[in-house]
């Protein structure tokens, strides 16, 4: 699928439902006693790409700041959810390093692309910086992984959700009301086609995470050099 008409009609799409007050609040967010936990494959963009971030982020806070809006710290794109978050997952029960093999055969000479994170889009439940690879490694990695992982008999949940081929960084999750709607979509449209910078994918990291990839739950479980 072509990925700049796919964030285009995601962008309208949501912005409708944001102008019909039909979007969707995430009711937990907030909540103390959410113990949703998965493993996820992911990578990271540059401090100067996420610092780019954060100066659009600090225009929507201007705007409305009650909405849930991503440090640098979480910032991250995923590669593959390996095991969904899910209430009661305990990383005790699997074993790392059978991920780390399969994960290690399948990024054998994946080639060290660059992503290029240019424009906003969105969902009826958040905000995302959309991202451009300079070539299809990611997503052929994505579906070698889909591969490997289902020849084999480890705990794995992927595409349960969605299949992903994106490469988006989600940065604000509605989690409030929208205040001052009009002036929050008007600046959603001003970053549409904003150039928040490119980076080369020089490592991927299998992280033990929250929902949310919030630094305070993350664990690191191995770190992978391209």
């Amino acid at each position: 699928m072509d990925l700049a008409s796919h964030y285009n009609n995601l962008f309208t799409e949501s912005c409708e439902k944001i102008s019909n007050d039909n979007y969707v609040i995430d009711t937990q967010i907030d909540d103390l006693s959410d113990n949703r936990l998965g493993i996820t494959l992911l990578i990271r963009p540059s401090e100067d790409i996420k610092n780019s971030i954060q100066l659009f982020l600090n225009e929507l806070k201007g705007v409305d700041a009650s909405q849930y809006y991503y440090p640098n710290s979480d910032i991250h794109i995923t590669i593959l959810s390996i095991i969904s978050c899910y209430d009661g997952f305990d990383l005790n029960n699997i074993t790392i390093q059978d991920y780390v093999a399969v994960i290690n055969k399948c990024i054998a000479g994946l080639n060290k692309s660059v992503i290029n994170l240019h424009g906003i889009t969105a969902s009826p439940s958040a905000v995302m910086i959309q991202g451009f690879p300079s070539d299809t490694s990611i997503n052929d990695l994505r579906d070698n992984l889909r591969t490997a992982f289902k020849e084999t008999t480890l705990e794995q949940s992927i595409d349960k959700r969605y299949s992903l081929f994106t490469t988006h960084l989600t940065v604000v999750r509605f989690r409030k009301p929208i205040k001052n709607k009009d002036l929050f979509l008007k600046t959603l449209h001003k970053y549409r086609d904003y150039n928040f910078g490119k980076f080369e994918i020089k490592n991927l990291e299998l992280v033990h995470n929250d929902w949310y990839q919030r630094a305070e739950f993350v664990k690191t479980l191995s770190d992978f050099k391209i």
